[in-house]
Protein backbone atom coordinates (compact mmCIF):
# COMPACT_ATOMS: atom_id res chain seq x y z
CA UNK A 1 0.00 0.00 0.00
CA UNK A 2 1.26 3.50 -0.73
CA UNK A 3 0.00 6.65 0.66
CA UNK A 4 0.17 10.18 -1.55
CA UNK A 5 -0.61 12.24 1.57
CA UNK A 6 2.72 14.55 2.22
CA UNK A 7 3.81 15.48 5.71
CA UNK A 8 2.51 18.88 5.54
CA UNK A 9 -0.73 17.58 4.76
CA UNK A 10 -0.41 15.50 8.45
CA UNK A 11 0.49 18.58 10.37
CA UNK A 12 -2.46 20.75 11.33
CA UNK A 13 -3.01 23.82 10.22
CA UNK A 14 -3.30 25.57 13.64
CA UNK A 15 -0.69 23.69 15.41
CA UNK A 16 1.73 25.97 16.94
CA UNK A 17 4.38 24.27 15.63
CA UNK A 18 4.13 25.52 12.42
CA UNK A 19 4.41 29.36 13.33
CA UNK A 20 7.70 28.29 15.08
CA UNK A 21 9.02 26.54 12.22
CA UNK A 22 8.12 29.62 10.53
CA UNK A 23 9.88 32.05 12.67
CA UNK A 24 13.22 29.15 12.98
CA UNK A 25 13.61 28.88 9.68
CA UNK A 26 13.83 32.87 9.34
CA UNK A 27 16.33 32.90 12.03
CA UNK A 28 18.11 30.35 10.20
CA UNK A 29 18.14 31.58 6.88
CA UNK A 30 19.89 34.82 8.86
CA UNK A 31 22.88 32.70 10.18
CA UNK A 32 24.21 30.90 6.20
CA UNK A 33 27.41 32.40 6.98
CA UNK A 34 27.98 30.58 10.35
CA UNK A 35 26.42 27.09 9.33
CA UNK A 36 29.02 27.67 5.94
CA UNK A 37 31.82 27.66 8.37
CA UNK A 38 31.28 24.86 10.51
CA UNK A 39 29.95 22.26 7.71
CA UNK A 40 32.12 19.40 6.38
CA UNK A 41 31.73 18.41 2.97
CA UNK A 42 34.87 16.33 3.52
CA UNK A 43 34.31 12.49 4.93
CA UNK A 44 30.92 10.83 5.83
CA UNK A 45 27.57 13.10 4.97
CA UNK A 46 27.21 14.76 8.59
CA UNK A 47 23.92 16.34 9.74
CA UNK A 48 22.56 19.14 8.04
CA UNK A 49 23.17 22.38 11.27
CA UNK A 50 19.90 23.46 10.57
CA UNK A 51 18.65 20.20 11.12
CA UNK A 52 20.52 19.11 14.47
CA UNK A 53 19.74 23.36 15.72
CA UNK A 54 16.06 22.30 14.72
CA UNK A 55 15.98 18.69 16.58
CA UNK A 56 17.56 20.22 19.55
CA UNK A 57 14.85 22.49 19.73
CA UNK A 58 12.52 20.01 19.50
CA UNK A 59 14.41 17.59 22.63
CA UNK A 60 13.89 20.77 24.77
CA UNK A 61 10.59 22.05 24.02
CA UNK A 62 9.22 18.18 24.53
CA UNK A 63 11.15 17.49 27.47
CA UNK A 64 13.10 14.74 25.59
CA UNK A 65 15.60 12.98 27.97
CA UNK A 66 18.35 11.68 25.38
CA UNK A 67 19.56 12.38 22.15
CA UNK A 68 19.08 8.53 21.40
CA UNK A 69 15.26 8.87 22.16
CA UNK A 70 15.11 12.28 20.23
CA UNK A 71 16.25 10.06 16.92
CA UNK A 72 14.20 7.52 17.64
CA UNK A 73 11.11 10.09 17.86
CA UNK A 74 12.18 11.61 15.13
CA UNK A 75 12.22 8.20 12.97
CA UNK A 76 8.71 7.35 14.06
CA UNK A 77 6.60 10.66 14.80
CA UNK A 78 5.51 12.64 11.66
CA UNK A 79 5.57 15.86 13.39
CA UNK A 80 8.82 15.73 14.09
CA UNK A 81 9.82 14.42 10.56
CA UNK A 82 8.17 17.38 9.23
CA UNK A 83 9.73 20.20 11.77
CA UNK A 84 13.23 19.14 11.06
CA UNK A 85 12.75 19.29 7.40
CA UNK A 86 12.92 15.46 6.50
CA UNK A 87 10.71 13.71 4.20
CA UNK A 88 8.67 10.25 4.61
CA UNK A 89 11.15 8.34 3.14
CA UNK A 90 14.53 9.97 4.29
CA UNK A 91 16.93 7.85 6.51
CA UNK A 92 17.07 9.55 10.38
CA UNK A 93 20.56 10.00 11.65
CA UNK A 94 22.15 7.05 14.07
CA UNK A 95 22.15 8.60 17.45
CA UNK A 96 26.02 8.21 17.66
CA UNK A 97 26.36 10.23 14.36
CA UNK A 98 23.51 12.99 15.61
CA UNK A 99 25.78 13.19 18.95
CA UNK A 100 29.21 13.33 17.26
CA UNK A 101 27.97 16.08 15.19
CA UNK A 102 26.29 17.96 17.88
CA UNK A 103 29.84 17.88 19.26
CA UNK A 104 31.70 19.17 15.98
CA UNK A 105 29.13 21.95 14.85
CA UNK A 106 26.87 23.24 17.91
CA UNK A 107 29.30 25.26 19.94
CA UNK A 108 28.94 27.95 22.35
CA UNK A 109 29.53 30.65 20.10
CA UNK A 110 26.87 29.22 17.45
CA UNK A 111 24.58 29.04 20.53
CA UNK A 112 25.18 32.76 21.21
CA UNK A 113 24.36 33.51 17.62
CA UNK A 114 21.19 31.86 17.54
CA UNK A 115 19.99 33.44 21.32
CA UNK A 116 20.81 36.94 19.48
CA UNK A 117 19.22 36.49 16.37
CA UNK A 118 15.72 35.12 18.35
CA UNK A 119 16.52 38.29 20.93
CA UNK A 120 16.73 40.58 18.07
CA UNK A 121 13.70 39.32 16.52
CA UNK A 122 11.81 40.04 20.13
CA UNK A 123 13.40 43.65 19.94
CA UNK A 124 12.12 44.53 16.39
CA UNK A 125 8.31 43.08 18.03
CA UNK A 126 8.91 46.12 20.64
CA UNK A 127 8.38 42.80 23.11
CA UNK A 128 12.00 44.11 24.50
CA UNK A 129 13.31 47.55 25.87
CA UNK A 130 16.55 48.92 27.02
CA UNK A 131 15.85 50.56 29.99
CA UNK A 132 14.31 48.16 33.42
CA UNK A 133 16.14 44.87 33.56
CA UNK A 134 16.34 41.88 36.45
CA UNK A 135 19.30 40.10 37.37
CA UNK A 136 19.63 36.53 39.28
CA UNK A 137 21.65 33.66 39.04
CA UNK A 138 20.99 29.33 39.68
CA UNK A 139 22.91 26.33 40.26
CA UNK A 140 22.66 23.89 37.66
CA UNK A 141 23.99 20.24 38.90
CA UNK A 142 26.81 18.83 37.38
CA UNK A 143 26.73 15.32 35.48
CA UNK A 144 29.22 14.22 38.30
CA UNK A 145 28.91 12.46 41.81
CA UNK A 146 30.54 13.27 45.15
CA UNK A 147 32.24 10.17 44.76
CA UNK A 148 34.25 12.25 41.92
CA UNK A 149 35.67 14.71 43.95
CA UNK A 150 38.86 13.60 44.85
CA UNK A 151 42.05 14.99 46.37
CA UNK A 152 44.17 16.98 43.83
CA UNK A 153 47.42 15.58 45.05
CA UNK A 154 48.44 12.40 43.79
CA UNK A 155 46.71 10.45 46.33
CA UNK A 156 43.35 10.97 44.40
CA UNK A 157 41.77 9.50 47.69
CA UNK A 158 40.80 11.29 51.04
CA UNK A 159 42.36 7.99 53.16
CA UNK A 160 45.38 7.64 50.80
CA UNK A 161 44.06 3.81 49.70
CA UNK A 162 43.50 2.92 45.89
CA UNK A 163 39.68 2.40 45.06
CA UNK A 164 38.50 -1.33 45.02
CA UNK A 165 35.85 -1.94 42.23
CA UNK A 166 33.48 0.41 39.94
CA UNK A 167 31.33 1.45 42.23
CA UNK A 168 32.75 1.69 45.93
CA UNK A 169 32.05 3.04 49.17
CA UNK A 170 33.23 6.21 50.03
CA UNK A 171 32.56 7.75 54.01
CA UNK A 172 33.05 11.49 53.95
CA UNK A 173 32.49 11.66 56.89
CA UNK A 174 34.94 13.98 59.13
CA UNK A 175 36.38 14.88 55.97
CA UNK A 176 37.13 18.03 55.40
CA UNK A 177 36.80 18.57 51.75
CA UNK A 178 36.58 21.93 49.24
CA UNK A 179 37.47 23.20 46.35
CA UNK A 180 40.99 24.27 47.13
CA UNK A 181 42.28 20.68 47.72
CA UNK A 182 39.90 18.68 45.94
CA UNK A 183 38.06 18.62 42.46
CA UNK A 184 36.01 16.13 40.12
CA UNK A 185 37.86 14.01 37.98
CA UNK A 186 34.30 13.86 35.72
CA UNK A 187 34.14 17.44 35.47
CA UNK A 188 36.65 19.30 36.58
CA UNK A 189 34.39 23.15 35.88
CA UNK A 190 31.99 21.46 38.45
CA UNK A 191 32.72 23.01 41.55
CA UNK A 192 31.15 21.98 45.28
CA UNK A 193 28.81 24.83 46.24
CA UNK A 194 25.33 25.60 48.02
CA UNK A 195 23.39 28.64 48.26
CA UNK A 196 21.75 28.72 51.06
CA UNK A 197 22.45 28.00 54.68
CA UNK A 198 21.17 24.25 55.88
CA UNK A 199 21.14 23.20 52.00
CA UNK A 200 23.58 20.55 51.38
CA UNK A 201 26.71 20.83 49.15
CA UNK A 202 26.49 19.55 45.73
CA UNK A 203 28.68 19.28 42.40
CA UNK A 204 26.98 22.17 40.40
CA UNK A 205 27.79 25.15 38.03
CA UNK A 206 26.32 28.80 38.24
CA UNK A 207 23.60 29.85 35.69
CA UNK A 208 22.87 33.82 35.26
CA UNK A 209 20.18 35.65 33.44
CA UNK A 210 19.80 38.74 32.81
CA UNK A 211 15.56 39.41 31.78
CA UNK A 212 14.31 42.40 30.69
CA UNK A 213 11.39 43.76 32.11
CA UNK A 214 8.90 44.77 29.79
CA UNK A 215 7.56 41.31 28.98
CA UNK A 216 9.97 38.84 30.61
CA UNK A 217 12.08 37.44 27.94
CA UNK A 218 15.75 36.55 28.72
CA UNK A 219 18.13 39.10 27.11
CA UNK A 220 21.85 37.83 28.42
CA UNK A 221 22.91 34.14 29.46
CA UNK A 222 26.21 33.73 31.14
CA UNK A 223 27.60 30.31 32.91
CA UNK A 224 29.98 30.82 35.32
CA UNK A 225 32.09 28.54 38.31
CA UNK A 226 29.81 28.45 41.39
CA UNK A 227 31.43 31.00 43.98
CA UNK A 228 30.23 33.33 46.52
CA UNK A 229 30.79 36.37 44.41
CA UNK A 230 29.99 34.93 40.73
CA UNK A 231 26.24 36.09 40.72
CA UNK A 232 27.46 39.81 41.08
CA UNK A 233 30.55 39.76 38.89
CA UNK A 234 28.25 37.56 35.71
CA UNK A 235 25.37 39.92 36.64
CA UNK A 236 28.47 43.33 36.03
CA UNK A 237 29.43 41.52 33.06
CA UNK A 238 26.05 41.08 31.18
CA UNK A 239 25.01 44.86 32.52
CA UNK A 240 27.82 45.80 30.21
CA UNK A 241 27.25 43.87 27.23
CA UNK A 242 23.95 45.22 26.62
CA UNK A 243 23.48 48.68 28.25
CA UNK A 244 25.25 51.94 26.58
CA UNK A 245 26.35 54.34 29.13
CA UNK A 246 23.70 57.10 27.14
CA UNK A 247 20.57 56.04 28.38
CA UNK A 248 19.63 55.15 32.03
CA UNK A 249 18.35 51.98 33.24
CA UNK A 250 17.40 50.43 36.43
CA UNK A 251 18.54 46.85 37.55
CA UNK A 252 15.75 44.59 40.00
CA UNK A 253 17.73 41.86 41.86
CA UNK A 254 17.45 40.37 45.63
CA UNK A 255 19.61 40.49 48.89
CA UNK A 256 22.50 38.38 47.39
CA UNK A 257 23.61 41.27 45.22
CA UNK A 258 23.17 43.68 48.25
CA UNK A 259 27.16 44.26 47.95
CA UNK A 260 29.35 47.47 48.13
CA UNK A 261 30.95 46.13 44.47
CA UNK A 262 27.73 45.36 43.14
CA UNK A 263 26.32 48.19 43.57
CA UNK A 264 29.29 50.93 42.91
CA UNK A 265 29.68 48.75 39.49
CA UNK A 266 26.15 49.26 38.28
CA UNK A 267 26.42 53.57 39.38
CA UNK A 268 29.36 53.04 37.36
CA UNK A 269 27.62 51.72 34.09
CA UNK A 270 25.11 54.52 34.48
CA UNK A 271 22.21 51.74 36.16
CA UNK A 272 20.38 52.25 39.20
CA UNK A 273 20.60 49.00 41.05
CA UNK A 274 17.31 48.34 42.66
CA UNK A 275 18.21 45.74 44.75
CA UNK A 276 16.09 43.99 47.46
CA UNK A 277 18.39 46.09 50.69
CA UNK A 278 19.79 43.68 53.94
CA UNK A 279 18.11 44.72 57.13
CA UNK A 280 20.97 45.58 58.22
CA UNK A 281 24.46 47.20 56.49
CA UNK A 282 22.80 47.87 52.83
CA UNK A 283 24.47 49.42 50.13
CA UNK A 284 21.49 50.81 48.86
CA UNK A 285 20.72 54.29 50.42
CA UNK A 286 17.37 55.65 51.62
CA UNK A 287 16.38 57.82 48.53
CA UNK A 288 16.53 55.01 46.15
CA UNK A 289 14.08 53.09 48.52
CA UNK A 290 11.77 55.89 48.10
CA UNK A 291 11.62 55.65 44.96
CA UNK A 292 8.36 54.24 43.38
CA UNK A 293 10.03 52.61 40.56
CA UNK A 294 12.19 50.70 42.99
CA UNK A 295 9.18 49.21 44.38
CA UNK A 296 7.69 47.91 40.92
CA UNK A 297 11.22 46.81 40.40
CA UNK A 298 11.31 44.49 43.43
CA UNK A 299 7.78 43.26 42.16
CA UNK A 300 8.47 42.62 38.72
CA UNK A 301 12.03 41.06 39.17
CA UNK A 302 9.97 37.95 40.65
CA UNK A 303 9.24 37.16 37.08
CA UNK A 304 12.88 36.06 36.62
CA UNK A 305 12.10 32.71 38.33
CA UNK A 306 9.37 31.84 35.76
CA UNK A 307 12.42 31.38 33.21
CA UNK A 308 14.75 29.29 35.82
CA UNK A 309 11.33 26.93 36.33
CA UNK A 310 10.62 26.45 32.65
CA UNK A 311 14.42 25.63 31.80
CA UNK A 312 14.77 23.32 34.49
CA UNK A 313 11.44 21.37 34.45
CA UNK A 314 10.45 21.47 30.54
CA UNK A 315 14.08 22.18 29.42
CA UNK A 316 15.73 19.19 31.49
CA UNK A 317 18.28 21.77 32.81
CA UNK A 318 17.93 20.83 36.04
CA UNK A 319 20.60 18.60 35.78
CA UNK A 320 23.16 19.30 32.93
CA UNK A 321 23.73 15.83 30.88
CA UNK A 322 27.25 17.48 29.36
CA UNK A 323 30.71 17.95 30.74
CA UNK A 324 32.22 21.37 30.74
CA UNK A 325 31.26 24.71 31.12
CA UNK A 326 31.84 25.08 27.08
CA UNK A 327 29.31 22.71 26.83
CA UNK A 328 26.65 23.95 29.77
CA UNK A 329 27.09 27.50 27.69
CA UNK A 330 25.82 26.22 24.90
CA UNK A 331 23.08 23.87 26.20
CA UNK A 332 21.72 27.11 28.40
CA UNK A 333 22.08 29.34 25.76
CA UNK A 334 19.79 26.95 23.76
CA UNK A 335 17.11 26.36 26.27
CA UNK A 336 16.76 30.09 26.41
CA UNK A 337 16.55 30.77 23.17
CA UNK A 338 13.76 28.32 23.23
CA UNK A 339 12.13 29.88 26.50
CA UNK A 340 12.50 33.34 24.74
CA UNK A 341 10.07 31.97 21.43
CA UNK A 342 7.77 29.91 23.62
CA UNK A 343 7.04 33.54 25.41
CA UNK A 344 6.81 35.25 22.34
CA UNK A 345 4.59 33.18 20.85
CA UNK A 346 1.91 33.55 23.94
CA UNK A 347 2.35 37.35 23.67
CA UNK A 348 1.50 36.62 20.25
CA UNK A 349 -1.51 33.76 20.42
CA UNK A 350 -0.18 31.65 18.37
CA UNK A 351 1.73 29.30 20.86
CA UNK A 352 -0.38 27.32 23.03
CA UNK A 353 1.48 24.46 24.75
CA UNK A 354 -1.90 22.50 25.26
CA UNK A 355 -1.61 21.59 21.36
CA UNK A 356 1.70 21.48 21.10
Amino acid sequence: MFSYISLEDRVPAKHPLRKLRAVVDGLLASMTAEFEAVYSRNGRPSVPPEMLLKALLLQILFSIRSERLLVEAIDYNLLYRWFVGLNLEDKVWDHSTFSANRERLFNEDLARVFFERVKLTAGWAKLTSDEHFSVDGTLIDAWASQKSFKRKDASGSDDGAPPQGRNPEVDFKGQTRSNDTHASTTDADARLYKKANGDKSRLCHMGHILMDNRHGLVVDVEITHASGSAESEAALKMLARRHGKHKRATVGADKGYDCQAFVKGCRKLGITPHVAAKAQHSAIDGRTQRHEGYKTSLKVRKRIEEAFGWIKTVGGLAKTKLIGQAKLAGQALMCFATYNLVRMGSIGGWWDAHHA
